[in-house]
């Protein structure tokens, strides 16, 4: 495999380092973070002019035509600076699915909107009894005429009270952890019966608590009880998208960390000349770089195509960077001391992004579970 950046991949990757550098010092994000919204919708504008939000849909619906390397590239990026705003819950994950599952008139409808950053949206798929398992929907949706009514919950949908539309997951027939009978529907904010509970998270961002009651559905994603695959599909690219996340934010905390080795003294002596804590760091940066392949390799295994090898490798991949993720962000914390568990200081929120990392759409332990049923 070819690991090099193509000349058009290096320009991607350096306008979103920018982005990063320019918008994202640690005070910067501490302090969008605590804003009602969570992040910028002028950031958020900046992404759209610079193309960002297209980069991942065909040039057929004003998008660029990009695959998984270049969301690979971006959002390795965006994890170095800890970015807020909802690009992984817009594109990755709701843009995502309606490329997959829509008809041409439901993509032309909702992927230029995304494009231009008009339109956002949010992925509600997990329920309280669910955990990891994407096919526990005890939702329903029930057919009445020409509509569908939708009853339920959802929970920590990323970024739910600030999109405009949902896309839900919803049962239309089976039993509640029958991979048959899952079906998505496309949601408005707007929707009476609709009731979305926002709150923050651990690492910052914005999540909802949302509450169907009987809900119309404003259209059916795909085909009635066939979403599964398609929800496995968008899931485990997203999966490779995060854990391009985590790279950059290993790497990120690997160099705050190793600058705070040089500067703390003790005894007179910085304590990174002491042999121990060289070992340490030897042992992230071992971490970082094993992870660092691995997404690399899932990106390009992804753009090939997507069948069983392609499920075990994502497996593959989110168990070992979950397990680099904790591994770094809890010796990061360690290393500092103290001063590493406070809000003021930039350590710490890479710990709690990573930490969330490591359990979105499976942890360690459940994807080597999946790897070993897959194979």
């Amino acid at each position: 495999m070819d690991f090099e950046l193509s000349d058009e991949q290096s320009l991607l990757k350096d306008s979103v380092d920018r982005f990063v550098q320019d918008n994202y010092s640690p005070e910067a994000r501490m302090k969008l973070a605590e804003t009602d919204l969570g992040y910028s919708l002028e950031h958020w504008k900046t992404m759209a002019e610079l193309g960002w939000l297209g980069m991942p849909f065909s040039e057929d619906v004003g998008g660029f035509g990009g695959n998984a390397v270049e969301t690979m590239i971006m959002m390795e990026s965006m994890g170095s600076g800890l970015v807020l705003e909802p690009f992984f819950s817009t594109v990755i994950l709701g843009g995502g699915l309606v490329v997959e599952a829509g008809s041409n008139e439901q993509i032309e409808a909702i992927i230029p909107s995304v494009i231009e950053g008009n339109l956002m949206l949010a992925f509600a798929y997990a329920e309280k009894q669910s955990r990891f398992n994407l096919n526990d929907v005890e939702t329903t949706a029930t057919k009445s005429g020409n509509e569908y009514v939708l009853n339920g919950h959802k929970a920590v949908v990323y970024h739910g009270a600030t999109a405009d539309k949902l896309i839900v997951s919803a049962r239309t027939s089976g039993d509640s952890r029958d991979a048959d009978g899952i079906s998505l529907f496309v949601v408005d904010k707007a929707a009476a019966g609709l009731d979305i509970q926002g709150y923050r998270t651990v690492d910052g961002l914005r999540a909802a608590d949302v509450h169907f009651d009987g809900v119309k559905a404003e259209a059916l994603l795909g085909e009635e009880g066939k979403a599964f695959p398609v929800i496995e599909k968008i899931v485990d690219r997203a999966i490779g998208a995060l854990c391009a996340e985590a790279v950059g934010a290993m790497a990120a905390a690997n160099e705050i960390t190793n600058e705070y080795l040089k500067t703390r003294k003790q005894f007179g002596t910085p304590i990174g000349k002491f042999q121990v804590l060289q070992h340490r760091m030897v042992d992230m940066y071992m971490e970082a770089e094993q992870s660092k392949s691995m997404s690399d390799m899932v990106a390009m295994k992804l753009d090939l195509g997507y069948d069983l090898d392609t499920k075990k490798a994502v497996s593959a991949t989110k168990a070992q960077i979950g397990k680099a993720a904790k591994f770094i962000g809890q010796q990061s914390v360690q290393l500092h001391g103290g001063m590493g568990m406070t809000d003021e200081y930039s350590i710490g929120h890479y710990f709690k992004r990573l930490s969330t990392l490591e359990m979105l759409f499976g942890n360690t332990d459940y994807h080597l579970s999946r790897y070993s049923d897959l194979s």
